[in-house]
């Protein structure tokens, strides 16, 4: 059912120099996310998580293979269509929640909304609803250093959903957090994706949380391989 398909990964492959070798990361890697469904990406520190993530989300380019989305190819298109993709259609979590220090917590939801040419009301109007939806909206006015951490990978995620992307890619998204905050977080990140219908693939080393999603990847000798 290629319809029902948001990425696929196609005979993907990434290496790097390291002095004089070559450190391969993915090998002929294949990968399919559908409609709605959350994936969880389980492996070892190391294993080429993130590498899969930024050429999923278009951040590094594959050196062979493809990456489609929604069933367009992403293989020949330039910086340009790579980088509104990104910012229309991709949504990502970082463990680390960058948001920007000067602006609060409402504007750093509105801004990928106004990059994408959103008037203001609209955009602050979206982003107070996804703020309070995180449980988060009487903190709209305050700037992160005044936010806990947890409040913060709260604005961090409304903001990656605040263009209402086709896909969500998480990092480790409550990596950085305690137990506590982590289960909180992942709680109303789940929510979110079920409810509004996202795809999401989510990197975690926490394996309670990968149990919750709806099945679970890892990579051996640089493929994707299910769990």
């Amino acid at each position: 059912m290629a319809g029902n398909i948001v990425l696929r990964l196609e005979n993907v492959a990434r290496a790097y120099k390291e002095a004089d070798r070559e450190l391969v990361i993915l090998k002929d890697a294949g990968f399919t996310l559908r409609r709605g469904e959350m994936v969880a990406l389980v492996a070892p520190s190391g294993a080429g998580k993130s590498t899969l993530l930024h050429t999923a989300g278009l951040l590094e380019r594959p050196d062979s293979g493809d990456v489609i989305l929604d069933g367009r190819s992403c293989k020949d298109l330039s910086d340009e269509d790579r980088t509104a993709i990104r910012r229309n259609d991709i949504g990502f979590v970082y463990q680390f929640h960058h948001l920007l220090p000067e602006f609060s917590a409402l504007e750093n939801v509105m801004m990928p909304q106004m990059i994408r040419g959103l008037d203001r009301k609209v955009a602050a109007e979206r982003a107070q609803m996804l703020l309070d939806y995180m449980k988060i909206g009487k903190r709209a006015s305050h700037r992160p250093a005044e936010l806990s951490g947890g409040e913060q990978q709260r604005v961090a995620i409304a903001r990656a959903v605040a263009n209402a992307p086709l896909v969500l890619l998480a990092d480790e998204p409550t990596g950085n957090l305690d137990p506590t905050t982590s289960t909180y977080v992942f709680g109303a990140l789940e929510a979110l994706v079920r409810q509004s219908g996202l795809s999401a693939l989510i990197a975690t080393h926490n394996h309670d949380l990968a149990r919750r999603m709806d099945r679970v990847v890892t990579l051996r000798d640089g493929k994707v391989v299910d769990l």
